[in-house]
């Protein structure tokens, strides 16, 4: 997912959008053969992510730049820890560091809510009243497309980084059935188990068809027509665990809509497979990491 050649890629553009002709600053403070030593120091505690990135940064901008992690992704670290140190010339490296932090920031910001919501999920699926996953050893946190245009690939994967499992990376992955999906199809006269089947045969034996419901009589048509995935969507608790007992895992059951931190524990205790969060790429606060000189 995240390719050496795809990390290269967006760092070169990151680098020319926020020096397109040259860093005047540094040009007019600082030797160009002074080198020196900064710290990637951590302000909050959280789950790292994005040290490959980190390193791809500082090499792209002067490729005689050492980085020496003293970390990896998915590692959780305390506040005021040392996770980088990064040597060479000062001036190369004050240049690159913004676009360093911006990245490793949000990627780390990304793996630390993910990493929140996981730990959530499984102590709802531990509550003494939980009822088990059928498809899963436990329920899964899972993001959704909700992510920066062009930063997909770095920001699913940070999901990783916290424990979380990626949805489908794009369009051409699935079958993802909508209410503007089926409204289209019943136009054409098919209920929702005919649309899935018609579904069914337009596309290779290996694609995964997942079907959106937002009501517990949709339910038998979506398991009727042999959808893969049952997403119930802004279900109540009870709908909720009522879908799980209906479908009885016949189909993954995925959960969605406004899922917050305070509440996915209730609904892993449903026993649903699958939570899908939009907030850990659309909604996510940065990590405050920095660089000091030292």
């Amino acid at each position: 997912m995240l390719t050496e050649h795809l990390i290269h890629t967006v760092v070169e553009a990151a680098l020319a959008e926020d020096a397109p002709y040259g860093d005047i600053t540094c040009a007019a403070t600082i030797p160009a053969d002074e080198t020196g030593e900064v710290s990637l120091v951590a302000r909050d505690p959280g789950v790292i992510s994005g040290i490959d990135v980190f390193k791809a940064v500082f090499t792209t901008q002067n490729p005689i730049i050492d980085v020496n992690p003293s970390i990896h992704d998915g590692q959780r670290f305390s506040a005021r820890q040392t996770l980088a140190t990064v040597g060479g010339p000062i001036r190369d490296i004050l240049t690159a560091e913004r676009v360093a932090l911006n990245l490793t920031q949000r990627m780390s910001g990304i793996a630390t809510m993910t990493a929140d919501f996981v730990r959530e999920a499984a102590r709802g699926n531990s509550l003494p009243d939980a009822t088990h996953p059928r498809g899963f050893e436990r329920t899964r946190i899972v993001d959704t497309r909700k992510t920066t245009p062009l930063l997909r690939a770095f920001e699913k994967y940070a999901v990783t980084c916290g424990g979380g499992h990626n949805h489908r990376f794009g369009l051409s992955d699935a079958v993802m059935l909508k209410d503007n999906h089926l409204a289209a199809l019943a136009a054409r006269g098919l209920d929702l188990a005919d649309a899935i089947r018609h579904v069914r045969e337009q596309v290779g034996h290996t694609t995964h068809i997942e079907v959106e419901v937002d009501r517990l009589d949709q339910i038998p048509g979506a398991l009727d027509g042999g959808a893969d995935t049952i997403m119930l969507d802004n279900f109540t608790l009870d709908d909720t665990r009522q879908g799980v007992e209906l479908i009885d895992g016949r189909a993954l059951v995925e959960a969605s809509g406004n899922m917050t931190l305070d509440r996915v524990a209730a609904v892993a205790a449903t026993g649903v497979d699958i939570i899908s969060v939009g907030a850990l790429t659309h909604s996510v606060r940065s990590i405050d990491l920095g660089l000091d000189y030292d």
